[in-house]
């Protein structure tokens, strides 16, 4: 094992067109802490939200990390250094009012915690609270790029969970990218009914047949009517939009059957507003709305379980690894979406 430097290499992001690869302090930990070595860092949507992160710059982004323990605190010893892990940058305090009726994600505690400084870089502390609420084995078998799929994969079950997706529920996936994709492979694994997907792009919505939509239409082109086609005449018993475009949200509400579920999966852009007739979702009979935000330490659990099964084929939606020198160029590959699923990082190389 190389020995650690006072300094390591981080993609310090200030927009999404200008991330800078900088010389920074590696971490050093207290009682309690841990030090990462980081192998794999994937590039989440959320990443290159630039609304939203760019009021915050520069920082340095990245919380779908997988890799090995180099160095832990006094007191601990649920981990030790060699140890292959994944890792949860925000975490529950699991005793306050929200985590004890089963809403761990809505925490204050989950709200504030993060591991330091972030994914795309060689080393990160991890807190004490992370260390003892947030790291998870790597089973053997599973590789780097496949284990940082935890915490995505995590997200979409919490939400398949609360939306109802079960053996033949009948689900439509507004938008294909990583998180449309993971909810499409998911639902398949799930045993759902007929899914469908839309996108914009050509490329995704072949991947969407690839990992286990029935249809895949271009989002223009899409209607309740080609739902109905795919399914003998129903509409959809769950949808799930993962895009806050507008024309997305209109289509979720007209595709959703009596006694559905709309899951909204994703934010707008900031400052959007969607008009919403209460009395179309009032005579469309029992619809209900949800939204859900990350996965609770039983979903990574079971994320983890389910990759180790290969019962969702993560490691198949990886189309591009870089090194953490080219973490601009992997940026600029998940704005454009056009040939790319997913996008891993490797600061080790």
């Amino acid at each position: 094992m190389s020995a650690i430097t006072p300094t390591m290499r981080a993609a310090v992001y200030y927009r999404n067109s200008d991330i800078r690869v900088q010389d920074v302090p590696v971490p050093a930990i207290g009682p309690g802490e841990a030090l990462m070595r980081i192998r794999s860092s994937g590039v989440c949507g959320s990443d290159v939200m630039e609304w939203y992160r760019i009021h915050k710059a520069p920082l340095i982004l990245g919380h779908e990390v997988a890799g090995e323990i180099v160095e832990v605190g006094e007191g601990v010893t649920y981990v030790k250094p060699g140890d292959r892990v994944v890792v949860s940058h925000h975490v529950p305090c699991m005793t306050c009012r929200y985590c004890r009726s089963g809403h761990e994600t809505v925490c204050d505690t989950l709200r504030k915690t993060n591991f330091d400084p972030g994914g795309f870089c060689e080393y990160v502390r991890l807190p004490a609270i992370n260390v003892r609420l947030g790291v998870y084995s790597i089973p053997d078998g599973v590789s780097d790029d496949e284990a940082s799929f935890t915490e995505p994969l995590a997200c979409v079950l919490r939400g398949q969970r609360i939306a109802g997706v079960g053996p033949g529920k009948n689900v439509l996936v507004i938008g294909s990218g990583i998180s449309g994709l993971l909810h499409i492979a998911t639902a398949a694994a799930l045993g759902a009914g007929v899914i469908v997907a839309t996108d914009v792009q050509t490329f995704r919505l072949e991947s969407a047949k690839r990992f286990g939509a029935a249809l895949a239409v271009h989002a223009r082109d899409f209607t309740p009517d080609a739902f109905r086609a795919a399914t003998g005449g129903d509409l959809a018993d769950v949808v799930i939009a993962t895009t806050g475009a507008i024309p997305a949200l209109q289509q979720a509400f007209a595709s959703v059957e009596r006694g559905g579920t709309i899951l909204l999966f994703a934010p707008t852009d900031q400052g959007v507003t969607f008009p919403l007739s209460i009395n179309d979702v009032f005579w469309k009979n029992d619809v209900t709305v949800t939204t859900t935000y990350a996965g609770s330490p039983a979903d990574h659990f079971t994320a983890l379980d389910m990759i180790r099964a290969r019962r969702v084929p993560v490691g198949d939606m990886v189309t591009h690894r870089l090194p953490l020198s080219r973490t601009q160029e992997a940026f600029g590959l998940v704005v454009r979406g056009e040939d790319s699923i997913k996008v891993i990082v490797r600061p080790q190389e």
